[in-house]
Parts: C-alpha cells; sequence; structure tokens
C-alpha cells in the first residue's frame, strides 16, 4: 500500500508530493542521463530529447528488476540550469500521466559527467519482494 504525504502546512505542487510511504525493499538506481545504450548523447542542445532518453533508460532499468513507474517513491534531478526545469517537469509529466507523481528534489549543478549532459535522474524505488 502506498501512502502519500502531504501536510497542509506545505505548499501543494502538481508535479511532486512530500513524502511517499511505500514498504518494501528499497532500491537505489544509478542516476540515468541521455546516453544510448551504445554511449551516444541522445539531445545534444535540446533539453526534451534529454529528459525522454532519460525516462526511457528508466524505464529499461525498471523491466529488468521487474519493477514498475508505480514502484518509484523519490526522484533527485540535477540539471545545468533552472531554465531547463519548465522541460523537465514536462518530461516528468509525460512520464507519470496522472499517476501518483514520487517525491522529488531538484538540484542546479555546475556541469554533469559530459559537458553536453543537461539533466540526470537519480530514482529510488521500492519492491515489494
Amino acid at each position: 500500500m502506498i501512502r502519500v504525504i502531504n501536510p497542509p502546512d506545505l505548499q501543494r505542487q502538481s508535479f511532486y508530493n512530500h513524502a511517499v510511504v511505500k514498504p518494501g525493499t528499497p532500491v537505489f538506481l544509478t542516476g540515468q542521463v541521455a546516453w544510448d545504450k551504445d554511449g551516444a548523447i541522445v539531445g545534444v542542445d535540446d533539453i526534451a530529447a534529454q529528459i525522454a532518453q532519460v525516462w526511457r533508460n528508466i524505464d529499461a532499468v525498471l523491466r529488468d528488476l521487474g519493477a514498475g513507474r508505480e514502484d518509484i517513491v523519490k526522484l533527485l534531478t540535477f540539471a545545468t540550469s533552472r531554465d531547463l526545469l519548465p522541460a523537465i517537469h514536462a518530461g516528468r509529466d509525460a512520464y507519470f500521466g496522472q499517476a501518483r507523481r514520487p517525491a522529488s528534489t531538484f538540484i542546479v549543478v555546475a556541469g554533469l559527467a559530459h559537458p553536453d549532459l543537461l539533466v540526470e535522474i537519480d530514482v529510488t524505488l521500492m519492491l515489494e519482494r
């Protein structure tokens, strides 16, 4: 059973919940970036393309774990500019649809593993097994 916590004393957001509680075994994914399976960067200078590739990469890990998007409880998003936030939110909305939003943190960084990377998403999930 998933429990979402949004205290009335905190600002409510449409793109995350303040806390998500789900019993199970925690799984911590390596931060995912816009590398394809051959190590090429998808979407150089294109945040929408990069964020779409990041979510495809996350889905690939979830499939191998036998997990689903509903198992994600926390996102930690690193981006090279605050100006990328609207596209990041749009990508997250496309990924989760109307489903429950995970808890989330956003951090602006000076750079990522490669200078052409714009965003990295670190995911925590809870598996029932």
